[in-house]
């Protein structure tokens, strides 16, 4: 018997016929990984990507876990958006058919509340919700939490990002310390691992392989003599490459707004980023960019600091670093998390001796043919909107999310990054779909109040 067959593990009969019913006949490597683990009751931080199977590993979990004759909550998963947390009753469902009467309830942002709470009077053994919607039902005292013996977090740096990390750490003072915690993540930035260190005892780290190799970046290097050559090249590259985030260094802060505003003129979606910009025009280029509604990024390397991007497609040398290890710095922003990348450097003759001091064997590249710049411009794939009202006013990301998925709003698959801010919040949405969105907070509440809303541009 293979160890990466389902019958290796002590799973309850039931649930490993219902297993072979469905044709589940072996483990992907995420719950070969996990689920021994999880089912010797230890917490455990999976990263694996969507459709690594991570959704089966913590749902056998929970269901081998369960008395099904105690009709209260024994297990609850807090996922980002309602279309995944759909996704994974539905999966939990599938995999409990075998054992009747297990009452499997949704509780999500954008639905009516009354019925959730006449479905929870009635009680349930699993709540998989969102935390905005979790957060209100435990605030009403409409959701009752201490029977509760495992948490699942899934996709928790999608949670963080949509800014849950306040709602999620107030859902876990409601929850017994005595608990099982998984949390599932497809990246694992310091952020994760905060939140791991304050909610998990003592966890195991699994990571599922990626399907592909690990992350190797391309080094390219153009010649550009002059400065009309370097625009000339850097929009070429733009424009074959068509990232949907790339960043571009230049070492001075003259230079970075200068080419800045060139590429806006020629129609790219780009912002500059330097130290004479006030506090609020670098945030909010930070934000738009890590939201993915500017493409492109101009910055100093004092500038750059501290930004965390994790999916960078493309990085630019407009002018050659001074120094060895800054180059390296630059360079390794792209290619991360197992990705492939890009990075360029656009040289003059006056700066071979700098690169050089590089170590590198450069080798000049042949500029692709500026027939690129006769196609369309990439468009970004999400746009910010911009409310005028944050902590302050009270205002959460699950108000937000439920006030865009409301009756005739958007999915929530199709909201990005959400930030807020002391008196403003920041909420990308897929672009196609940014008027209704718009609308849809112009015409409705948010928390009963009326907010000021407008696209970031």
């Amino acid at each position: 018997m293979s160890t990466s067959d389902f019958s290796s593990l002590k799973l309850h009969p039931d649930l490993l016929k219902n297993l072979g019913s469905l044709g589940y006949e072996s483990m992907t490597p995420i719950q070969a990984l996990s689920l021994p683990a999880i089912l010797d009751g230890k917490d455990v931080i999976g990263q694996g990507k969507t459709g690594s199977g991570k959704t089966a590993a913590f749902g056998l979990g929970l269901l081998h876990k369960l008395n099904v004759k105690s009709y209260k909550v024994q297990s609850m998963v807090l996922c980002p958006t309602r279309e995944l947390a759909d996704q994974v009753a539905a999966e939990i469902r599938k995999l409990a058919r075998a054992i009747h009467n297990i009452k499997i309830l949704t509780l999500c942002g954008g639905a009516p509340f009354g019925p959730q709470i006449g479905s929870l009077e009635h009680g349930a053994h699993i709540v998989v919700g969102t935390p905005g919607r979790i957060e209100e039902h435990l605030r009403k005292r409409t959701l009752k939490l201490e029977h509760v013996e495992m948490l699942v977090l899934d996709e928790a740096d999608r949670m963080l990002d949509m800014g849950f990390q306040d709602a999620i750490d107030n859902i876990v003072e409601k929850v017994p310390a005595n608990r099982q915690t998984l949390l599932f993540s497809a990246t694992y930035p310091q952020e994760i691992e905060d939140i791991a260190m304050r909610v998990m005892h003592n966890p195991i780290t699994v990571n599922a392989p990626e399907a592909h190799e690990a992350s190797t970046i391309k080094q390219c290097f153009y010649q550009a003599n002059t400065d009309d050559e370097r625009m000339s090249a850097l929009r070429i590259l733009l424009a074959k490459h068509k990232p949907d985030s790339a960043l571009v260094f230049c070492n001075t802060k003259l230079d970075t707004q200068d080419v800045a505003d060139e590429l806006v003129h020629y129609g790219f979606y780009a912002l500059a980023i330097h130290g004479d910009l006030d506090q609020r025009e670098r945030d909010q280029a930070l934000i738009r960019f890590a939201n993915k509604s500017v493409s492109v990024l101009v910055a100093t390397d004092v500038a750059a600091r501290g930004l965390d991007i994790d999916a960078l497609d493309l990085v630019v040398n407009f002018n050659v670093a001074h120094d060895p290890e800054v180059h390296v710095h630059r360079i390794g922003r792209t290619g991360r998390a197992g990705r492939s990348g890009i990075a360029v450097t656009l040289f003059s003759d006056r700066e071979t001796r700098k690169l050089e001091a590089l170590e590198l064997d450069v080798v000049a590249d042949v500029l692709p043919s500026d027939t690129y710049l006769d196609k369309p411009i990439k468009r970004p794939t999400m746009t910010t909107l911009k409310i005028d009202g944050g902590k302050k006013q009270k205002l959460r990301p699950g108000d937000i999310v439920g006030g865009l998925t409301g009756q005739g709003g958007i999915p929530g698959d199709k909201i990005g990054k959400i930030t807020i801010s002391s008196n403003w919040s920041y909420v990308a949405v897929e672009s196609g779909l940014v008027k209704t969105a718009l609308k849809k907070i112009q015409n409705d509440k948010l928390k009963g109040k009326t907010f000021r809303v407008r696209i970031l541009s």
